[in-house]
This record gives C-alpha cells, structure tokens and sequence, in this order.
C-alpha cells in the first residue's frame, strides 16, 4: 500500500460523511498517474504554490495601493491568511483540510494589479465584462504553464470560481473558503486601516465589538468558532445569526471608512488611468505582447490577449511599463 493509499484510508475513517474525500475527486480534464505519495488535493497544492501567478501575488495590492510600511497586507499574504482561517474551520468540521488548502492558496490568482480598483477598470473596458474569482479560473485552466493550465481536480477549480458571487460551492470545503475570504480581509483590512491612521479603535461600532470581541485576534476567534458551532451537521456553511448580523455591520462600516476613504483610495483613479492607458497602448500594438499571449490573441482576440496580460502584472511591473512607454526617458548626453 502506497503513502497516498494510507492517506487516503485515513480520510474515509477520520473525515465526516459531508467532508469530500480525495477518492471521491471527480477528477481532471486531463487525467494522469496517481502519485505514491500525495492525494489528489495535496498535489493540487503544490501546483498552486510552485506557479508563477502565485508568487506575483506579493505584489499585488490588497487595499491600500503601494504602502511604505513593512507590514501592511499585500495579495499574497491575504490568501495565506485565509487559507489558515479556512484550515481550522475545515478541520473543527472534520473537512477535507487538503482540498481546503488548495481552493484557498489558488482563489485570488486571478486578481489585477491595484487591487478592486484595476478589477473595477477591466470590467469597464473589456468587452463582456472582468471578474477577478473568473480570472483566478481562467489563470488555473489556461494561462498558467504556457497555457496548458495547472490540470487542477474538478473540485478545486469549482471552489475557486465560486469563492465570491452568486453560486456556492458545490463541496462544503469550498463554502469554508469564501466564509473565510470575508473573515479575513475584513479583519486584516481593519488592522491595516488602524495601523495607517484611516480609522481609529473608537470607531469600530461598538455593538460589533460587544459580539466579536475588541481586537484583531478576538474577532477572528469569534468568527472561528460560530462557523463551527453553527455549521456542524448542516449540508452548509452559515453563521448564527447575531455573529452574521454583527459581521454584516462590521462589512458595511469597513465600505463607508476604509474602502471608499479618500485618505486610503485617493490615489486609486490615478492606477485606474494607468491601466487604461496601457489596454489601449497594447490594443494598438498587439505585436508587442509577449509571446505567451499571442496565441491567446490568435485563438480569442486582442482584447482577450490583452486583458489576461494586464491583469497579470505587478503593480511594480505596470508601474514599470507606464514608465517605459509613456513617461519621456532623459537624454544620455552629458
């Protein structure tokens, strides 16, 4: 019996009845060998990490565009963030904590640079519209590995389309991963407005904090534990309704303080502009996209070609490339 065997075995004594098991997987669009030592979800994990969409994620915005500041939030440690929520909700659920991992590390691979706000310009300007949990999606199936896609299990690429949205997830882990999406950046986003002066501990509603408790690590225990308590032996993932009440207030706050604040967003329509600027540079000038997309340009138009690159940048890169095409270079003559 191989390792993976063992594992898996020790999923269908350990796991619950609701949990999707590895061997229960409805596979991959292209199948391949089993490996001897990790499960189908643990290889899925891997994949995500070892991508380069992942590591792009350090220098992505989270909310606030660019910080100075060493510890503010970027993408990248979002998602790490909310994969550590999500594991200790799936695990008090007695969930399949690998297919959890995987749906959490891969759910924003698809987010712009700047964060909502280049996610705002692209649906402007695409045609069809932009939607960063469809890219994530996209990046998964067809624009990693020089566009063969990671080959992800149909489990995860379900969860990572519908983390945010209309649809659930069709398994329980991937419900666990949109509650914790929410969990966490409305929790980080708080210390992070806190920690840049946008808003101060007096003004969080005080209703809010008599639920959830006063500081960061209180309110994300709280909302731990309600997820579990509330969600044991239920075909789906909830609140009990004080906490979901208290965190909707908290929600709506964070959108009239922080995520609409001039002092946080004032510098958003300048990246906006950015942005707009280079989709229409590279529309006019297609050859000059790089060669991973010109068959994407070929198969799906230019628009496609270009949207997919942009969204993939940087904010550094962007930045850099407004730089390069747009901004006069001095003359070398002394």
């Amino acid at each position: 019996m191989t390792i993976r065997e063992q594992t898996e075995k020790l999923e269908q004594k350990t796991l619950s009845p609701r949990a999707c098991l590895s061997t229960q997987t409805k596979g991959r669009a292209v199948e391949i060998s089993p490996c001897p030592i990790r499960t189908c979800f643990q290889r899925d994990i891997d994949r995500v990490i070892h991508c380069k969409s992942f590591r792009r994620l350090k220098h992505k915005t989270q909310v606030f565009l660019q910080p100075e500041g060493d510890h503010y939030r970027t993408r990248m440690t979002h998602t790490l963030e909310v994969s550590r929520i999500a594991r200790t909700i799936a695990r008090g659920l007695a969930l399949n904590e690998d297919l959890t991992e995987a749906i959490a590390l891969g759910h924003d691979l698809g987010h712009t640079p700047f964060g909502h706000a280049g996610e705002r310009l692209l649906n402007s300007i695409v045609p069809g519209g932009f939607a960063h949990f469809r890219q994530s999606l996209r990046v998964v199936e067809r624009l990693e590995k020089e566009g063969a896609g990671l080959n992800l299990t149909w489990e995860v690429r379900n969860g990572i389309e519908r983390h945010t949205g209309g649809e659930d997830a069709a398994t329980l882990e991937g419900q666990v991963v949109r509650l914790a999406d929410k969990i966490a950046y409305i929790n980080h986003d708080i210390e992070d407005a806190l920690r840049g002066g946008v808003i101060y501990p007096i003004d969080i509603p005080l209703e809010v904090s008599q639920v959830l408790g006063f500081t960061h690590g209180e309110r994300i225990n709280a909302l731990v534990v309600d997820a579990i308590s509330a969600s044991r032996g239920q075909d789906r993932i909830c609140q009990s309704p004080q906490v979901g009440e208290a965190m909707a207030v908290l929600k709506e706050f964070m959108f009239a303080n922080v995520y609409t604040n001039p002092i946080a967003k004032g510098e958003e329509s300048k990246a906006q502009d950015m942005l707009k600027m280079l989709f229409g540079y590279y529309q006019k000038n297609p050859d000059e996209l790089p060669a991973d997309f010109q068959a994407i340009r070929l198969e799906e138009g230019v628009d496609r070609a270009v949207c997919d690159y942009i969204a993939g940048m940087t904010d550094p890169f962007a930045v850099s490339e407004y730089t390069r095409l747009f901004i006069p270079m001095g003359w070398g003559v002394k």
